[in-house]
């Protein structure tokens, strides 16, 4: 799925579909970029930590009325132009049944990592029923977001095989680039049922009402562009073409990717997200001019005095609008210590600009 046109995305649908966020990842030239925050919803507001207290992340993720809460959290605190859902990339890995747990202060820990072809086949596909809840969820929120943009969120197929892979977090994935390297058709396999799980949870929430979708490939940037076009791309590529048939923004994003970003448009989102590594306009270079960017804050700015902040804001919307299109957001996610003012400010500033 390439750009899109703004008829593409302006003709049909609902108001969350003419909005801002659409008109953007259409290439629209619009007087100031629509702005949300990866993570923006969830550890720096005082009133998700209230209202997790007790709930695991994963019951917190399944369950209807804390997803919609938690998500309209930031909608209503920051005057955000979109709302991303609430999730986690494991929730439809959990759903087929994998055993993986989310341990606080370390990330998602497997318990039987998958490393041979019978552990590959014994990963299921995805079906609607094992995430009937997500779509309750959806639903929930897209009634009470009006026309504010719901964008739904996955993880790519990569990201989700090193966790798969190693058993959990790991800085060097080397027994994730081992099982690459050594075992090709195992590895294919296992990111082909990745990329059908991961294509399946994004339908269920763009069947249920999202207005857009994310990929988010964390680890990626650990690759070179000749492994990640041989033994990743294609598998991306199988997400983004199971949505073609959705006239919505589809935007990827990946972390320490600057090196990536052009193939990384060749997996066929309409918008590219960009960490806080390369600017955006060397981004909009990178990837030929013509496709629409998100980005591009570093989290840690936000962590700075007021005049420092505010610089760095009307830096990157400058950047942004050499761009064809631009939405505003940070190059990776909310630091748990950002003070939540100070995003709002951001939002404000942004929309005076």
């Amino acid at each position: 799925m390439g750009a899109m046109t703004p008829t593409d995305l302006t003709t049909t649908g609902g108001p969350a579909t003419r909005s801002l966020l659409a008109r953007a990842a259409a290439g629209e030239r619009l007087a100031r970029p629509p702005v949300w925050f990866m993570r923006q919803a969830g550890r720096s507001l005082p009133e998700y930590r209230t209202l997790r207290l007790g709930t695991s992340m994963l019951q917190a993720c399944r369950t209807p009325d804390l997803v919609t809460e938690i998500t309209l959290q930031p909608v209503r605190r920051h005057g955000v132009d979109a709302a991303i859902f609430f999730s986690d990339i494991v929730v439809p890995l959990v759903a087929v049944g994998l055993e993986i747990e989310i341990v606080p202060g370390t990330g998602p820990v497997v318990a039987r990592p998958v490393r041979t072809a019978a552990d590959v086949a014994a990963v299921r596909r995805l079906e609607e029923a094992d995430v009937a809840d997500i779509a309750v969820s959806v639903r929930q929120l897209v009634a009470e977001l009006g026309d504010i943009p719901l964008i739904g969120f996955a993880g790519a197929p990569y990201t989700l095989a090193s966790y798969l892979i190693e058993g959990g977090p790991s800085k060097e994935h080397a027994r994730t680039k081992a099982l690459m390297y050594s075992e090709p058709a195992v590895w294919h396999a296992l990111l082909a049922r990745l990329a059908e799980i991961s294509a399946a949870f994004l339908r269920v929430q763009l069947d249920a009402g999202a207005s857009a979708v994310q990929l988010f490939d964390s680890w990626a940037g650990g690759l070179s562009a000749a492994d990640y076009a041989e033994y990743v791309l294609p598998h991306s590529q199988a997400v983004f073409a199971a949505l073609a048939g959705y006239s919505v923004p589809t935007i990827h994003f990946g972390v320490g990717t600057g090196e990536l970003l052009d193939l990384m448009r060749g997996a066929g989102a309409s918008v590219v997200g960009v960490d806080w590594r390369v600017p955006l306009d060397e981004a909009a270079r990178r990837i030929g001019g013509a496709t629409p960017v998100q980005g591009n804050l570093d989290p840690a700015v936000l962590l700075a005095d007021w005049p420092v902040i505010e610089r760095s804001v009307r830096r990157v919307v400058e950047e942004g609008r050499r761009a064809p299109g631009h939405i505003f957001n940070l190059g990776h996610g909310v630091l748990p210590d950002t003070d939540p003012d100070v995003l709002t400010r951001v939002v404000e500033l942004v929309h005076s600009l």
